[in-house]
């Protein structure tokens, strides 16, 4: 059985609306990623948000979901080009992630138009950031066999 815990960390200093924050994933693979309510709410400036790191796990999860799972129906994918977008938005009561939109677009030999489709839409219920998000923000793919 496979378990494994990651781990980030921020400092922040300051107001929500004017402070500042560095994010560090304890991985290595990314340090010093300044974070603020401006690249949150909106625009990035070369700055991260959680919306924009959320929108990378799901893509990336959702990538490796599909390509366990074209392979598993025996028809593993060359190329796989995953995007995901994910809205932060204000709501009556306060601030929420709405959606979570997944594009993908993949080399797989042996499969049609549909049956592509079909497997990204099982793919996008069954991986675990979607198994995350699910009930909670609208999830939706959009795939295309290159």
């Amino acid at each position: 059985m496979i378990s494994a815990e990651r781990r980030a960390d921020v400092v922040w200093t300051g107001t929500l609306a004017k402070g500042t924050g560095t994010l560090k994933l304890n991985s290595g693979a990314a340090t010093d990623l300044p974070v603020t309510w401006a690249s949150r709410s909106e625009r990035s400036d070369g700055k991260t948000s959680p919306e924009e790191l959320v929108a990378a796990a799901h893509a990336s999860c959702f990538a490796m979901a599909f390509s366990g799972d074209l392979t598993e129906a025996g028809t593993p994918p060359e190329e796989l080009r995953v995007s995901a977008v994910v809205t932060f938005a204000q709501t009556g009561s306060g601030f929420a992630l709405a959606s979570s939109k997944l594009e993908v677009v993949g080399k797989v030999p042996g499969l049609d138009a549909g049956g592509f489709a079909a497997a990204a839409e099982a793919a996008k219920e069954g991986c675990p950031i979607s198994q995350a998000l699910k009930g909670n923000v609208e999830l939706s793919v959009v795939a295309t066999l290159a």
